[in-house]
């Protein structure tokens, strides 16, 4: 950043023929070290996760664009329009607001009104747009206000400079600042793909949720021709066959100011109108038929409903650390196996279950390395910090034992604790990028779970530790979008953090066939066995159930602290085989158990810590066809509407009672709003956001 800073700044002292003899002579020593990766790299070949095809059958798209940058090709606008228009083709012209030349409203009209497009390039080109996160907010102002007053979509920045997360900051459709490979630009971090990818906005509930990225893919004009001097096109063709080959998107950057028209004398600035045409003349008489030729915005808006995420160029080495079971927590594991799925080496530090549980194996193509056996039973916070600490010294010893024999590019810790993120010490000293996932909000959490006050030296250490965790982080995940004003507000950037929920994995929750046949009325709830989950009140309701519903059952499925105290109470109310407590299952094994189910029960506290967490037991539930009674809290209320969840008020055992009974005594009832809520569920699907998470993981770690 600071030599592209001193390069911009020196740029005007410099006259141009000098700096393009120094260019040259760099870019000659460019181009042998990076003959395995340009004008062609191979890796760059593989279609997006999710990738469906290109319109109509097409074999490829040709995409044409156009950076004006000054007064010289502000003239050739009009002259280059008509000869694509004679060769049966539509492109885009990029104008400069505030550059060296005013935009005429005229040309701009001309050109829309013949089929072509026009998009914003940059705001002055003059190299400063990144100068800083505030000048680029700053300056995005600007640029918004021509968006607007143009009716633009599309935006590329000059030089090719470019911070795809900024970029949110722009009104925009589609950006075209990055390339599949180009190691002569001033930035050259590759984005190794010849394919449009989506940049999804951090914020779920973000105003725009993202923006389609369209690299260019054959090589720019003046790289070719001003800086390799290379006297004819074929570069251009060879690449463009390769990219056709891999159904790819050929996407070209020809600047006007560099084009020599018939008649015009030659200059070391400009090169042949006729290698461009060449270029045209062959994708229309070789590959008739065959490309798709859209303006960009027009295939921005074909490929944005798809969302492709960016395939990752190489594998990852990816470590996961979670203080929980990992084959139990339907969090993690998604983050594993999908990593897994697209060929990266995952290895997960995670709990054992039980002592045969075996301390290493293979799951989903995830190496699981379990480092301690725990009992979820602890009643005290020095209990509770000791296991913590055990595991923090046991995961760091792996880990960096690990990194020795291969290094990791991330590291996913998943807390509880935050201070997880501290364990990856050792490969931070290198490239190696953490991502914090916040499952849960540590200074609330051990507040309602230990009763600690909100100004206690022990929540003031808590929230400084938080702090501190975010600091070494390069991204931090939080699970729902009510924490994240407090988290931001007092420990990270809100460029550094984004939100993904707990989404289903329909591949495991999907309605199936009822193979239970008995009378039985089975309510159940699947989860941590914690205060604030509520399960007292449930028990508590059930009394009142069994009197009208004799044949219904509460099945509690999980472990935890209050587990001891919940049998109890099940006990007292003598409740024994109306109230059914069972060891915690695997993801797989407890969807089908769900399945079986009538109605699921998740009654958190609203005055407590339950209140803004967010849990995915009910979209599980709803993905499985089965109806949900859940208490009325802040977030759960927040995602979620009467139509799809019968509510109750949180901690009225009464009120839980009545509802339990309402639906258990009206199926139909039941069946109806199970309906609504499956239609709810499959619309916020870890299918529909896994290629968010693949994204980050690929944008923490370019390729090149």
């Amino acid at each position: 950043m600071l030599l592209r800073r001193l390069y911009y700044f020196l740029k005007p002292c410099l006259p141009w023929r000098i700096r393009i003899a120094a260019r040259r002579v760099a870019a000659r020593k460019k181009r042998e070290a990076s003959r395995a990766v340009w004008p062609i790299n191979e890796a760059a070949g593989q279609p997006p996760l999710g990738w469906r095809g290109w319109p109509g059958g097409k074999k490829f798209a040709f995409v044409l664009t156009h950076d004006v940058e000054g007064p010289d090709g502000l003239a050739k606008c009009d002259r280059l329009a008509e000869l694509e228009m004679a060769l049966g083709f539509r492109s885009s012209f990029n104008l400069v607001p505030e550059g060296s030349y005013a935009v005429p409203p005229a040309l701009r009209s001309r050109l829309t009104e013949r089929g072509f497009e026009v998009g914003i390039h940059d705001l002055r080109h003059d190299g400063g747009l990144y100068a800083s996160r505030e000048a680029f907010r700053k300056n995005a102002r600007r640029i918004n206000h021509y968006v607007s007053d143009w009716g633009a979509t599309g935006f590329r920045s000059g030089f090719m400079l470019h911070e795809l997360d900024w970029i949110h900051d722009l009104e925009i459709e589609y950006d075209s600042s990055t390339f599949d490979t180009d190691p002569f630009e001033p930035q050259p971090d590759a984005v190794t793909t010849i394919f449009p990818f989506w940049v999804p906005a951090a914020n779920q509930g973000a105003a725009r949720p993202g923006y389609l990225e369209l690299p260019y893919t054959l090589p720019q004009d003046s790289t070719l021709f001003l800086l390799l001097g290379e006297v004819s096109p074929d570069i251009w063709i060879r690449k463009l066959d390769w990219i056709a080959d891999r159904q790819g998107m050929a996407l070209i950057n020809v600047h006007p100011d560099y084009l020599r028209f018939p008649g015009e004398p030659a200059t070391p600035r400009t090169f042949p109108v006729e290698h461009y045409i060449r270029l045209l003349e062959h994708v229309r008489d070789r590959h008739a038929g065959e490309f798709w030729n859209p303006l960009p915005i027009t295939l921005a808006r074909e490929v944005a409903r798809l969302r492709p995420a960016r395939r990752s160029a190489r594998k990852k080495k990816v470590g996961i650390v979670t203080y929980s079971f990992y084959e139990s927590d339907s969090r993690v594991f998604r983050y594993g196996e999908a990593l897994a799925e697209r060929g990266d080496a995952v290895e997960a530090f995670s709990l054992r279950k039980s002592p045969d549980q075996p301390r290493e194996e293979i799951v989903n193509g995830c190496r699981v390395i379990r480092l301690q056996y725990r009992t979820v039973n602890e009643k005290s916070p020095a209990r509770y910090l000791w296991r913590l600490l055990l595991f923090f010294c046991r995961s760091s010893w792996l880990i960096a034992r690990s990194h020795a024999r291969q290094p990791f590019d991330v590291l996913h810790i998943n807390n509880v604790p935050d201070f997880l993120a501290f364990a990856g010490w050792l490969p931070t000293f290198g490239e190696t990028k953490i991502i914090l996932d916040i499952h849960d909000i540590v200074p609330e959490l051990f507040a309602s779970k230990f009763g600690f006050g909100p100004n206690s030296p022990t929540m003031r250490m808590l929230k400084g530790m938080e702090r501190a965790s975010a600091a070494v982080s390069n991204h931090v995940i939080l699970a729902n979008d009510l924490w994240r004003e407090a988290y931001t507000r007092r420990s990270a950037s809100p460029e550094k953090v984004s939100v993904l929920l707990n989404y289903v994995d329909t591949r495991v929750f999907f309605p199936r066939p009822r193979l239970r046949r008995d009378k039985r009325k089975i309510v159940i709830f699947p989860g941590s066995m914690q205060i604030h989950q509520g399960l007292d009140v449930a028990i508590t309701a059930f009394p009142r159930v069994v009197a009208e519903v004799p044949e219904a059952e509460l099945h509690l499925y999980g472990e935890g602290p209050a587990r001891p105290a919940l049998i109890d109470l099940a006990a007292k109310l003598g409740l024994d085989g109306h109230v059914q407590f069972f060891d915690s299952r695997s993801t797989r094994e407890i969807a089908g158990i769900m399945a079986e189910a009538d109605l699921g029960v998740v009654p958190k506290r609203a005055d407590s810590f339950g209140n803004e967490a967010f849990s995915t037991k009910i979209w599980e539930l709803m993905s499985l066809g089965i109806p949900v009674v859940a208490s009325s809290t802040k977030v759960d209320r927040y995602y979620f509407n009467d139509s799809v969840v019968r509510f109750f008020e949180s901690g009225n055992a009464g009120d839980l009672a009545s509802a339990i009974v309402e639906i258990l005594r009206n199926p139909e009832s039941g069946r109806q709003m199970a309906a609504r809520a499956g239609e709810h569920a499959a619309r916020n699907t870890w299918e529909s956001r896994k290629a968010d998470y693949l994204d980050l993981v690929d944008r923490l770690c370019p390729s090149l």
